[in-house]
């Protein structure tokens, strides 16, 4: 590997740590394989440290949104863009425009500075589906990354705005109702049509590989979750199955956990119930 191979992820390095943002490297090629354990204490702006960490090693770069006091907006392409434009409308918008990257799914993060006072966390499809929230605990991949699927590049280098008081309170509400308890429907025997959709949705859970893990389970959290809002699935048959089938993702190559498991699931479900389908589509 040449010193200009790895120079290009440095320099990105270098770049996002003088914006003031803590950073910590993610396996090369990945975009959920932190390098280091409790990494969102151990981020840092330490040039010094970057430039010996970097030197060794292609490393993507994660921001560590928490520490750096960043609220980033995750839509997934092509559904959640148009279903946080529908949030604005509803909660008297608009998006402003702020710093963007691209993501090499064809999405985008829309970095946000979180106002003084707040405390805002992490959450999966909370405020709307397929719109993931980086904040507390959570870390977004830096433009400049690599992984098989593409890069993640730099759209719009407008330094990060405050993030407006409407989207503030959708994130604390719905990141409060998704990580609360589940919401309870009447028990129901699950229909034909809901014990077939719950087992594909399953399947493609155990099936996820690593970099793919955190999108799988909450889009089939969601898709299962209409079902269960709609009285096809029954709730905790449906929660227990998808956990079950995410077992596999707890792994020494996966930053994933238990309790993150659990918490994408509930989001999942929560905000599928919320748009339940019809009974006579799904017949």
């Amino acid at each position: 590997m040449s010193t200009v191979e790895r120079n290009d992820l440095l320099e990105w390095a270098l770049y996002l740590a003088g914006m003031g943002w803590p950073i910590f490297p993610l396996a090369p090629g990945t975009k959920n394989r932190p390098m280091v354990k409790d990494w969102e204490n151990r981020a840092h702006r330490d040039t010094d440290r970057i430039r010996r960490c970097w030197d060794t090693g292609r490393f993507n770069i994660a921001v560590a949104t928490g520490p750096a006091r960043l609220v980033v907006l995750d839509p997934d392409a092509p559904d959640g863009w148009d279903n946080l434009t529908a949030v604005a409308a509803e909660r008297g918008g608009p998006l402003p425009t702020t710093y963007t990257v691209a993501t090499p799914s064809g999405g985008r993060h829309l970095y946000y500075l979180a106002p003084a006072g707040t405390s805002l966390r992490n959450s999966q499809s909370a405020i709307a589906a397929h719109v993931d929230v980086r904040a507390a605990g959570g870390y977004a991949v830096g433009p400049g990354s690599v992984t098989d699927a593409g890069a993640y590049e730099l759209l719009d280098d407008t330094d990060p705005v405050e993030l407006p008081g409407w989207l503030v309170q959708a994130c604390a509400e719905r990141a409060s109702t998704a990580n609360s308890a589940p919401v309870q429907i009447r028990s129901a025997t699950p229909t034909r049509y809901g014990a077939a959709a719950l087992a594909g949705e399953c399947e493609r859970v155990r099936t996820a590989g690593p970099d793919t893990h955190n999108a799988v389970l909450s889009a089939a959290a969601y898709t299962i979750g209409r079902k269960v809002g709609a009285d096809l699935i029954d709730h905790t048959t449906a929660r227990t199955a998808l956990i079950d089938a995410a077992g596999h993702m707890v792994t020494a190559g996966c930053a994933c956990t238990d309790r993150e498991i659990t918490r994408v699931v509930d989001a999942g479900l929560t905000a599928g119930i919320r748009n339940p389908v019809a009974r006579r589509q799904a017949a």
